[in-house]
């Protein structure tokens, strides 16, 4: 998927925030109750709407129901002046009811109808989990994995043929020493000497 220059930037530092706010110094999982935290602080980050939108869109993390994915891939594809208008985009895209009061205090600011353009996207990004292009380690992580199904493709075939994971043979490759083949080999070398008028060793 193709996201713009804007929503790629912003996307990235969006999930930076949300990984601060995870986690505290023990590793416990504690974004709910600094979610909860940052919503009270909301009406104080106001100025902060139009320079670090990320970090108040964390915020309403969680709280939109996105109704047409379509729209939301649109939207993420576009530069902010291209951006559509809250008011359009919200006959696609639901609030959960505990975001409605941050969404009505945030359109009192001058800035607010965009922020919530921005953050619908962001939380959109966030959700769906789309990527722009693979990373370089992801891309040799894929290429390990192509390599050990050819491998593991190459000794389900020797199988097939009669061999094992070490190489070895059984009637239908090379003689393992241990099917038999041995003895019948010295039994048919005892009948031709025996033919050509040997005695025969018992």
């Amino acid at each position: 998927m193709r996201i713009s220059r804007f929503f790629d930037d912003l996307s990235k530092a969006y999930s930076a925030e949300l990984d601060d706010l995870r986690t505290d110094s023990e590793g416990k999982d504690i974004l709910r109750s600094r979610l909860a935290e940052k919503r009270k602080q909301v009406p104080f980050l106001l100025p902060m709407l139009k320079s670090n939108p990320e970090m108040v869109a964390v915020a309403f993390h969680g709280g939109f129901r996105f109704m047409n994915p379509l729209v939301m891939e649109t939207l993420t594809t576009k530069e902010a002046k291209q951006h559509p208008s809250w008011k359009t985009l919200s006959e696609s895209v639901k609030l959960e009811p505990w975001a409605e009061p941050l969404c009505q205090a945030i359109l009192k600011d001058a800035d607010g109808a965009a922020f919530m353009v921005t953050a619908a996207g962001l939380e959109y990004l966030a959700k769906s989990k789309h990527s722009r292009q693979t990373s370089p380690s992801n891309a040799a992580d894929m290429d390990a994995e192509d390599r050990e199904q050819d491998d593991a493709t190459s000794e389900q075939n020797e199988l097939k043929e009669g061999g094992d994971l070490d190489g070895n043979y059984g009637r239908h490759g090379r003689d393992d020493g241990d099917d038999g083949d041995d003895y019948d080999l010295e039994e048919a070398g005892a009948d031709w000497l025996a033919e050509q008028g040997f005695d025969r060793k018992d």
